[in-house]
């Protein structure tokens, strides 16, 4: 069986996350995204923990299920260089275990969701190893907390101690990833990191799993490669969407070319604010092979329905005039995916009208156009002006005069993959 999973996300006692992130309203959202499994996040908070057994029922070691929708036990957590690591735990027993060997080291781990621990990344993953837990970096390129801005290499972070996958973020690819050997042995996961339930956010990178079953068990060996389980499908934004691709200002975002940052001493020339260093060019410094592995799974680039009608009808990603065509669209279609991939666009056309449908139609034809983000403000994706103002039925015959901004690999051959699946 194929199931889509997204496996990092925060609850509402993590910091700057909204108070909605509840297991009802997660599982109502997670299914209508297309979600079968969803990572409990900041589970080692025991409020949350009494949470889930509070809605959930227990369908098998370390899984949960509420609503029809799976849930795996899962946590972040921060070390003494602040880079956070992903933890996904094979029972309740574990996550009591580890969050009574890391009190003594943390003074938030039983109030924050996202706690920070007194240790370093080897030592975390060393207590990890121990538990039977698995453990990898989360976000592991991003300019804030991140593997690879705290350290150079997963040798120098983890020594010796064994990491089971790589978080890739939102701003970086599977491609991307690839540019670094030591990368090519792992697993690469997908995920949220969602701060919202909201449809923009919950399951906006998501992972495909072919598994006998939604369990912990089942998803363990597929991060393992074992028993013949495996990722199918890594999806998520075009990494041009991430709040941090591009190296630019934290302040004003004003977008640097990385010598040109180092000469102002990562000091911006228009506000004076801090620059931070892009996803992209910490990639190409640490890129030492051209090479893929053979075994690695499509990386589907999405850009999220809702961001889609947002562009569209000119109204925040979060009103109700988006959320309205959102959810209409998936009552009538069965899943985002299924709106982004499959459905004729004449038939979104007469749900919803021309102007949605021909923004899904330029996402399948790889023409929208992509304003990429840097600093910390998410990239922007923009319809052409020559589709916008074209009718539906002369859209194929449309020539673009904007240069088409997706990345290579082409998406066509995935989304074929996609149809099969």
């Amino acid at each position: 069986m194929l199931v889509d999973a997204d496996l990092h996300i925060h609850s509402h006692y993590s910091k700057a996350v909204s108070k909605l992130m509840a297991f009802p309203i997660l599982a109502d959202n997670a299914k209508l995204k297309g979600l079968g499994i969803v990572g409990t996040g900041d589970i080692l908070n025991p409020h949350w923990e009494k949470e889930l057994l509070k809605a959930a029922k227990k369908v098998d070691e370390g899984t949960y299920e509420i609503k029809g929708v799976r849930f795996l036990l899962t946590a972040e957590v921060e070390d003494n260089k602040r880079v956070h690591h992903l933890l996904i735990f094979p029972s309740l027993s574990a996550v009591r275990e580890m969050r009574e060997a890391l009190k003594p080291y943390s003074k938030d781990i039983e109030s924050e969701g996202r706690s920070h621990v007194n240790l370093s990344a080897a030592e975390i993953a060393d207590l990890a190893n121990d538990m039977d837990v698995l453990i990898g970096p989360a976000h592991a390129f991003t300019p804030w907390t991140s593997l690879y801005k705290g350290y150079n290499s997963l040798k120098e972070a983890y020594g010796d101690a064994k990491i089971h996958f790589l978080e890739l973020g939102l701003s970086a690819d599977s491609y991307m990833a690839d540019r670094i050997k030591a990368h090519h042995k792992l697993t690469y996961l997908s995920n949220s990191d969602a701060h919202s339930p909201m449809p923009h956010r919950l399951g906006r990178e998501f992972n495909r799993f072919e598994i006998q079953e939604a369990t912990f068990e089942e998803v363990r060996k597929t991060i393992l490669k074992r028993g013949g389980r495996k990722i199918v499908l890594n999806a998520g934004l075009d990494p041009r969407l991430g709040k941090y691709h591009l190296t630019a200002c934290s302040k004003c975002y004003t977008k640097y070319k990385l010598e040109d940052a180092r000469r102002l001493n990562w000091r911006c020339e228009v506000c004076g604010g801090i620059i931070k260093k892009g996803v992209h060019d910490r990639i190409l410094e640490l890129a030492d092979t051209d090479e893929r592995p053979k075994d690695r799974p499509p990386y589907l680039h999405l850009a999220p329905l809702a961001e889609i009608i947002s562009m569209v009808i000119g109204k925040g990603v979060e009103t109700k005039a988006v959320k309205s065509i959102w959810e209409r669209l998936l009552r009538e279609f069965g899943s985002e995916i299924a709106v982004l991939v499959d459905v004729p666009v004449k038939n979104i056309a007469e749900l919803v009208g021309e102007e949605v449908a021909k923004a899904v139609w330029a996402f399948r034809k790889e023409k929208l156009i992509v304003i990429p983000g840097g600093g910390g403000k998410y990239g922007e994706i923009k319809l052409p002006d020559e589709i916008k103002n074209a009718k539906l039925e002369e859209i194929e015959s449309v020539e673009i005069k904007q240069e088409n901004v997706y990345y290579k690999p082409k998406q066509s051959s995935i989304l074929s993959f996609l149809k099969k699946t």
